[in-house]
């Protein structure tokens, strides 16, 4: 078992991301998982991240707040405990427009399962 505490968990940076603070909870530099990683994002008001795909699934949880995640498909706003799952190559665009911050528990897996 590895616990990952809030108070310990270390801030990494995310690319084409503004008015965002992420912390990773488990993988990558944070615990040895071996498939996946976890992060906390907080949202500022104003705060996002441009359009941009992965090459590997997502699954977004909103904790706190909301956040209008916009793909393809059209716009949706989510809210605490609102989940999605953003599938390999689709574009996404996340924006807070609220006048609160918001959270948001990444859950994402390794580009290449074997690698961290």
């Amino acid at each position: 078992m590895h616990i990952t505490r809030l108070r310990d968990a270390k801030a990494y940076s995310a690319a084409r991301h503004f008015n965002m603070t992420g912390l990773r909870l488990q993988g990558m530099e944070a615990s040895p998982t071996q498939n996946f990683w976890v992060g906390l994002s907080y949202f500022l008001p104003g705060g996002g991240a441009e359009s941009s795909s992965a090459a590997v699934e997502r699954v977004y949880v909103v904790t706190e707040g909301e956040v209008t995640l916009i793909t393809d498909a059209g716009e949706e706003t989510l809210r605490p405990m609102d989940s999605c799952h953003i599938g390999p190559g689709e574009r996404r665009e996340i924006i807070n427009r609220s006048n609160a911050p918001a959270s948001l528990l990444v859950i994402m897996q390794y580009p290449d399962k074997t690698a961290k």
